[in-house]
């Protein structure tokens, strides 16, 4: 029985030799693709993150409407924030900060503005080497007091 290394056509078929083309293929591609999926998980964490802080705004101003003045309206977004924050994926009601007053340029607007401290998200820890965006995620939400 001869042995592939001592077989006198080994080198010569060497170049034409299909065999492990997938296993190469793999070894070029796979980090590759491993980074993009590592990339989109991270983005997808962000964007998670960032799109329940804009419906934690909007929902806490819809919830500020019921109020008569801006002290009600604010005791509603808080009380609103303290109750229904900790469902929202990717978010950790402890690192919220919350502004709710009258609109500054329209006084028959009412603004709810959101801030989270995002550092302790997993998207930090995946993949160092991504670019990535500001660690502080904030959003904002107007609404019309009084139905006009």
């Amino acid at each position: 029985m001869e042995t592939v290394g001592r077989h006198p056509s080994y080198f010569k078929d060497f170049g034409s030799c299909r065999r492990a083309t997938s296993a190469v293929e793999f070894a070029l591609l796979a980090p590759l693709f491993i980074f993009l999926l590592l990339g989109m998980v991270a983005y997808g964490i962000y964007f998670g993150a960032s799109h329940s802080l804009q419906q934690i705004s909007a929902d806490a101003a819809r919830t500020a409407v019921a109020g008569l003045d801006a002290t009600e309206r604010q005791t509603l977004v808080s009380q609103f924030i303290a109750a229904n924050a900790a469902g929202y994926p990717f978010i950790d009601a402890l690192k919220l900060t919350v502004a709710a007053d009258d609109s500054t340029a329209d006084a028959n607007q009412f603004v709810v503005s959101v801030t989270y401290d995002a550092r302790d998200l997993p998207i930090w820890n995946l993949f160092r080497t991504l670019p990535l965006p500001d660690t502080t995620i904030s959003r904002r939400s107007t609404i019309r007091i009084g139905g006009l």
